[in-house]
Parts: structure tokens; sequence; C-alpha cells
């Protein structure tokens, strides 16, 4: 295995790329693969959800499945809707493991709803609101950056 200690061929003039530095980076990084079925096992479904639902009841239906430098995956069930929410330092991917669910995505100048049942898969682009609305169910898996803002007004890019 070849480790970089320098890029090979910088980006750019400033060469800004992560490249690994030395072998005992790569030991500080946790290798190893979660079984999304079990880790949803025994968590509680999160029933009526609404944009007013506390933060605090997300946390017993959400599980954490792995962790990155700037992201989370993470896998919860749910019915009803979410409160718009964006992520300012990324894109975040969603994945619909069960049921079904509209996403609704607002860009600066438009909103596209997608409506994803099992085995679908999007990408929201960084800094979109969305939120879910899923009256009889489903079932996500996302990768979401941190931090996550959080609002239930009609639509968030007027309280800008």
């Amino acid at each position: 295995m070849k480790i970089f200690t320098q890029p090979p061929d910088p980006i750019g003039e400033t060469g800004e790329t992560d490249y690994i530095n030395s072998i005992g980076d790569l030991e500080k990084q946790v290798i190893e693969a979660t079984n999304i079925r079990n880790a949803l096992e025994g968590l509680q479904v999160l029933e009526n959800r609404t944009p007013e639902t506390p933060g605090d009841d997300e946390g017993k239906v959400f599980a954490t499945l792995a962790e990155t430098e700037r992201s989370g995956v993470y896998a919860g069930s749910f019915n009803g809707e979410s409160a718009w929410e964006r992520h300012r330092n990324g894109d975040e991917l969603v994945q619909v493991i069960a049921g079904a669910t509209r996403l609704s995505i607002l860009t600066d100048t438009d909103r596209k709803d997608l409506d994803m049942s099992e085995g679908m898969v999007t990408i929201v682009p960084k800094g979109c609101w969305h939120k879910f609305t899923a009256p009889t169910g489903v079932t996500v898996m996302t990768m979401t950056p941190s931090p996550t803002d959080h609002s239930a007004a009609e639509d968030p890019r007027e309280t800008e």
C-alpha cells in the first residue's frame, strides 16, 4: 500500500488537499461494518411527527450508524411531517429503506417535490432547505453533514 506523505501532484497553487500523513492517521480511523437492521431494532417509531416535534424525541428514533469528520450516517423510522432543515457545510445523502416519503427541497428560486419509496436515493444540495412528509411511514438512512439548521416556518427562505 502506498501512503502519500505529500501531494503527488498539488491541486492549484495552494495544494490544499487532504492526504494521509502517516500510518498513525490510518490507525485512528474506526473501520467497521454496521448492520442497519440490528441498529434499528429496539428503536421507537416517531409517530405523528410534526415540525414542532422536540429534538429530544428525534434522538430516540434515529440510530447513529457511522461518523466521519464532517458527517454522520443515521437511520430511523417516522410518520408525519418534519420541520424544514438545511445543512450549510455539505450535501446530504437520503436513502429510503422502507415505506415512502415526499422529500420537498427548496432552492433559491424553486421547490422540488420528490416522491421516494423503498430503494430510492437522492442528494439534497448543500444549503437547501428540505423536509419529509410521510403520512404512512418511512424508514430512512441519511449521511448528514453538521450542523443542521431547523425551521418551522411555512417557507424558511422568507425568514432569512
